[in-house]
């Protein structure tokens, strides 16, 4: 099925025709290193590692791009603030996020660039703006005359007109025009710099993407990424200076995440909700966090709370109770009965993920896998070797694509049984303690303390479960 991707600047689904054959290339912008990553972080990083999945998945020739912001107005507060060097400040949260990365089995891309060396490139892009009276220089700092590139607001849906009668001046800045941006920066004292035509400087954040998208993908990408608060004016002055330097289109399909919440309201450290990947992932296993951030489209906005985490933690534990009885059942040698089922599966996950990697409906497809193949044990608990290995293949699928499912079943329930005691406050020499109570008031015909208990544990988030074998119990 053809791949269908939404574009930012049309407002609509476009097949999608990479520029060169086959060939791929996708810049995402990564991170400004100055703190920790939080889950809006993790959101975007996910979603762009689920789509890089999906294309290599689908036989793309993909080169992936994501940069690092190491040189930028806030590295040099918090660096100052802490009394070290900007490097140290961005070596030091670059390794973090890493970390962070790989908690959560975000692949690396193929190409991470850092900004700081690339300040040749940078150099020669501004220069080539100011030969084509695209850029002026002003006391040492160079900014981009916005006035001259008439497509600015293409991407954002901004007229220029209303941009101008809208801007506020910069008393502090030399420019032209309000809506020029800064290209180059002159260092103030204590601030890193480097030699440029104009003054010992420092790059403007823009310019950076420009020059690193086009150094290793060349002046026009297939796709370029990003959360929704980098539409306007980051990625609109990626336009203006890439399409200002070599006169083509810059991207050919714009792709936005969207924004995530924190129990309804917008993540701020005063508001006390700045969650932290490393704060959350303490306690939440990182197939939770992922599946929830992959369990709605891309493009919307998603609230992040402790119940939408609860609702990935009992749909994982589903899928792998159904994996479980899978590796469980005993091995027939009578007609295959999963093969059609996951064909079925299969076709239906491509179809959501080829529809602009609508996540949110491949999940749904899990899910009825789950109910059919549930269905196919309760009607006998035996499988054929062909059986297992069709849901072998399915399961590589997802765990290619969505990087879910990674884990091995039992282990992975036995996890959550165990996370789940430690929410309670109890522990398995708990939990006997009371099933042997229980057991004892039923054979005493005491059913009023046998409910008692029951309920007891249910409070807690533990159910019981009974069946002539005796009884075990689960984390609701």
């Amino acid at each position: 099925m053809a791949l269908e991707i939404y574009s930012t600047p049309e407002k609509k689904k476009k097949e999608f025709k990479p520029i060169s054959g086959n060939k791929v290339g996708m810049y995402v912008c990564g991170m400004t290193v100055y703190d920790m990553c939080h889950i809006g972080h993790a959101r975007s990083q996910i979603v762009f590692d689920v789509i890089s999945r999906f294309l290599r998945h689908k036989g793309f020739d993909l080169t992936y791009v994501r940069n690092y912001t190491d040189v930028d107005d806030k590295i040099i507060a918090r660096a100052n603030k802490e009394g070290v060097s900007s490097q140290e400040l961005a070596e030091r949260y670059i390794d973090e996020f890493s970390k962070d990365m790989d908690i959560l089995r975000v692949k690396k891309p193929d190409i991470e660039p850092r900004a700081t060396e690339h300040i040749p490139q940078i150099i020669e892009m501004v220069k080539t703006l100011i030969e084509k009276g695209l850029a002026y220089e002003s006391d040492g700092s160079v900014y981009y005359r916005v006035s001259k590139f008439r497509p600015y607001g293409y991407l954002s849906g901004r007229r220029l007109e209303e941009m101008i009668a809208g801007a506020r001046v910069d008393i502090d800045e030399s420019k032209e025009d309000p809506l020029d941006f800064a290209l180059w920066k002159k260092s103030k004292p204590g601030e890193p710099l480097w030699d440029s035509p104009w003054s010992q400087g420092r790059p403007g954040w823009h310019i950076e993407c420009s020059a690193m998208s086009t150094h290793y993908l060349g002046p026009q990408l297939d796709i370029h990424g990003g959360g929704k608060d980098l539409m306007f004016p980051h990625h609109e002055n990626e336009i203006a200076q890439s399409e200002g330097v070599y006169e083509k289109t810059f991207v050919r399909y714009w792709v936005h995440n969207g924004f995530v919440t924190i129990n309804g309201e917008k993540m701020s450290k005063s508001l006390g909700n700045f969650l932290t990947i490393r704060e959350i992932t303490k306690t939440t296993h990182p197939e939770i966090l992922r599946l929830m951030l992959v369990s709605s489209h891309y493009r919307t906005p998603i609230d992040y709370s402790e119940e939408a985490l609860e609702t990935s933690r009992q749909t994982l534990i589903r899928f792998y109770e159904m994996l479980e009885r899978v590796n469980l059942s005993a091995e027939s040698s009578e007609e295959s009965r999963l093969p059609e089922v996951v064909q079925s599966f299969m076709t239906s996950f491509d179809e959501a993920m080829c529809d602009d990697f609508n996540t949110a409906r491949a999940i749904a497809c899990i899910h009825e896998l789950t109910t059919s193949v549930n269905k196919t044990l309760n009607e006998a608990s035996s499988l054929t070797a062909m059986d297992k290995t069709s849901m072998a293949g399915a399961i590589r699928l997802i765990n290619d694509v969505l990087g879910i499912l990674e884990e091995e079943p039992a282990a992975f329930l036995e996890m959550m049984k165990h996370s789940g005691l430690t929410d309670a406050g109890l522990t398995e020499t708990d939990i006997e303690a009371f099933i042997n109570e229980r057991n004892t008031a039923r054979k005493n015909r005491d059913f009023k303390r046998a409910d008692e208990i029951r309920e007891i544990l249910k409070d807690k988030g533990i159910q019981l479960k009974d069946s002539p074998a005796g009884t075990t119990w689960e984390k609701l």
